[in-house]
């Protein structure tokens, strides 16, 4: 049995940028049932806090596990832990670039360890942590 875990390397990095719209806001609203005035371009009580409305935190996860799924490892895997720390706000317009490097191989477990940033367009950093996932084998993709 071919395992891709065994393919990975200590320091491989994978990365994805996007761009989140008021669109991808509603639909996140909508399936979270999350109405927070905090994503609303017409509310006026956050904007003595940020000048523009915010992107939920869960769409900035959702670029991150797209990077496991489509870059690295790109297979079938089981997200196991997730240790995240937002230290600035993504805004509605703001191009996200999630960057994750492989720290650490337990091949006995199948299991990942990966260093997680998040930048926005400017170069500052929103999120960082790391996260832990099981690679599964390859028959079964």
């Amino acid at each position: 049995m071919s395992l891709i875990i065994d393919k990975l390397f200590i320091g491989q990095i994978g990365r994805l940028k996007r761009t989140f719209n008021d669109s991808d806001v509603r639909l996140c609203n909508e399936l979270t049932k999350d109405f927070s005035p905090i994503y609303q371009q017409s509310e006026n009580d956050w904007k003595s806090f940020y000048n523009k409305p915010l992107v939920p935190g869960l769409l900035t996860e959702g670029l991150i596990t797209q990077v496991i799924s489509q870059k690295l490892p790109g297979t079938a895997c089981v997200l196991l832990q997730k240790e995240l720390v937002f230290y600035h706000p993504v805004h509605i317009g703001d191009e996200i670039t999630a960057e994750l490097e492989i720290i650490d191989i337990n091949h006995d477990r199948n299991w990942l360890t990966q260093k997680v940033n998040c930048y926005n367009q400017n170069g500052n950093e929103v999120v960082k942590g790391q996260v832990v996932i099981l690679v599964l084998p390859s028959h079964i993709t």
